[in-house]
């Protein structure tokens, strides 16, 4: 085989595996939702671990809010709507999007994160990000994982199937920042810190956009 063509190979190999890897971190082609690890499974069904006999309870559901509480209604509904939907697909995502979303705002790369924020968290986002860079601070953040993830809360609204998912975070990252001068005014590069958030994301159900947007912030 001649070069050229193992060169094509090559590059080949490492686009799939760039897309794959874009695709598994930030969901941003399925909404925070993997698709079905067989393309067997029929139309409207769970995964084996989370099928549901009839009468029984939902473990996709219950192993995250508690049962009959008004949040395992409003996913019990949201999946009504859209059957494919999955809490613990959207928790996976929503893991990946944290640190995508955190790390697009510590950086001030606000235009890679734009599409999965609501308006009035991107406005909010980019104030800070101006007042930053205005009096010439400069932040370097590294991301060191999800310590805590819990979902809070669940809401649906039946008129216009707009679903409202509500995540608790604990992470921890460490933070640095630096003067124009490049002097250290906050944080240090040795000690982690925590970082608590609660997040709510929302997208409407049954719709052709499969992309939840980050909505609310609060801690």
């Amino acid at each position: 085989m001649n070069s050229p063509i193992i060169q094509l190979l090559v590059l080949a190999g490492v686009a799939v595996f760039l897309i794959l890897r874009l695709r598994g971190v930030l969901g941003t082609r399925d909404g925070f939702e993997k698709p079905p690890s067989s393309g067997n499974l029929p139309k409207g069904k769970g995964r084996p671990d989370f099928e549901v006999i009839e009468g029984g309870p939902d473990h996709d559901i219950i192993d995250h809010v508690p049962e009959g509480s008004p949040a395992a209604d409003a996913l019990a509904r949201m999946k009504r709507i859209e059957p494919s939907f999955g809490v613990g697909d959207f928790l996976g995502g929503a893991r990946g999007a944290y640190e995508m979303i955190l790390m697009g705002f510590e950086h001030g790369n606000l235009a890679e994160i734009k599409p999965f924020l609501g308006a009035e968290v991107y406005e909010s986002f980019a104030d800070v990000v101006e007042a930053r860079e205005t009096q010439g601070l400069k932040i370097e953040a590294d991301f060191i994982g999800v310590r805590e993830m819990v979902l809070q809360d669940a809401t649906l609204n039946d008129e216009t199937g707009l679903a409202e998912l509500t995540v608790r975070y604990v992470g921890e990252l460490t933070s640095v920042v630096r003067d124009s001068s490049g002097q250290i005014v906050e944080g240090s590069a040795k000690q982690t810190k925590k970082q608590k958030d609660i997040w709510t994301y929302a997208r409407t159900m049954g719709s052709d956009d499969p992309n939840w947007q980050l909505v609310a912030t609060g801690e």
